[in-house]
């Protein structure tokens, strides 16, 4: 399975995230982080932050007259969401990993993302809310679904032993 290289978009929320979960205060002058992430043109940072300004994932602040840069709480979920993707690297360990859920109907939003990441994770949809794949979420999709509090909706499994997972092994093109 390969994944798209990231977008610069990707890069910036990624880059913010980062920053934000490492120091006390969750933001930065433009033109520092810009400074920071050397190799990117000035202006495109400048119209890139304009535009996850409008799209309501960053907040632009204005402290001692200086203009800053905060995630939103729905910035956080979506840096999460794109770091949740996982790169399959290694030889599957022969278990298969089920995840279940159960999200109520007034949650049907953040239901509609958890599909997604699943989906972006390799897992295939085995039942209504049931998913499977031989690989294992990351950490960072269980902070999103910690983040989003879906955690108490979803079971996520481990199983060793399947009845007949022949048509599921050729889903993924496992050979063993």
């Amino acid at each position: 399975m390969s994944l798209k290289k990231p977008t610069f978009v990707d890069v910036v929320l990624d880059e913010l995230y980062n920053f934000a979960a490492k120091l006390p205060r969750p933001f930065e002058a433009p033109y520092q982080h810009s400074k920071r992430l050397r190799g990117f043109d000035p202006g495109k940072y400048r119209r890139t932050v304009r535009d996850l300004h409008k799209r309501g994932l960053v907040e632009i602040l204005t402290k001692h007259d200086e203009k800053f840069i905060e995630l939103t709480s729905r910035g956080v979920l979506e840096a999460l969401l794109k770091k949740a993707k996982i790169k399959i690297t290694e030889k599957w360990d022969g278990k298969w990993r089920l995840v279940m859920f159960d999200i109520p109907e007034s949650s049907k939003p953040k239901r509609r993302l958890f599909r997604v990441l699943l989906l972006q994770n390799g897992f295939k949809k085995l039942q209504a809310s049931v998913y499977i794949s031989p690989y294992p979420l990351n950490r960072s999709a269980l902070d999103y679904l910690r983040q989003t509090g879906l955690i108490g909706y979803v079971r996520i499994m481990r199983v060793d032993d399947l009845d007949d997972d022949t048509d599921i092994k050729k889903k993924f093109n496992l050979n063993k």
